[in-house]
């Protein structure tokens, strides 16, 4: 078997409508598909939902749920908030940054630009809750051939010590600039 992309991803959402205007209204994605059952296909559970999908572009479709039924929407406490996130990328660097002017004009609150060395970002929250990212990808072929090179030495490292390992310390070292 190979995985040829990513069919959809989903999350819950408090209202479906507001959700889908949003999305569209701030990050252009279009309202593609929406169905609606009073019960769960999978489990046969009798619980009414409104699924409803955008498109993220490049076949990427991000969905949401509306569970009228179920309790107030939360999110794991144990986990803290800059952790679980959706990115998205984008295309360059000067539209990353004209988002974000947009994105606060309509009083939005946006962390960054942060620059990660290999990409730039920002941050901001949709009306759910849930975190969202926006990504322009800065990295030169010689930087990714040399994190390509230690990915699979970190990850060992780290599965035995649980510390950083340094083989990227030089992302923050600043020691490919100008490259």
């Amino acid at each position: 078997m190979a995985i040829e992309r990513i069919h959809h991803v989903a999350y819950r959402c408090k209202d479906a409508k507001q959700t889908v205007e949003w999305y569209g209204q701030h990050l252009g994605m279009d309202f593609v598909l929406a169905i609606a059952e009073d019960h769960v296909p999978s489990t046969h559970a009798p619980d009414p939902y409104m699924h409803v999908f955008l498109d993220a572009g490049n076949g990427n479709v991000l969905a949401f749920f509306e569970l009228p039924n179920s309790p107030d929407m939360g999110r794991d406490e144990a986990t803290p908030t800059w952790v679980q996130h959706l990115a998205f990328k984008v295309g360059s660097v000067e539209e990353l940054e004209a988002t974000k002017a947009r994105l606060e004009a309509a009083g939005i609150e946006v962390i960054g630009v942060t620059d990660h060395t290999i990409f730039k970002s920002i941050y901001f929250f949709d009306p759910n809750g849930h975190r969202l990212e926006l990504a322009c990808d800065t990295a030169t072929p010689a930087m990714n051939a040399k994190l390509d090179a230690v990915k699979w030495e970190m990850l060992d490292e780290w599965a035995k010590t649980r510390r950083a390992p340094k083989h990227a310390a030089w992302m923050h070292e600043q020691e490919f600039a100008g490259s």
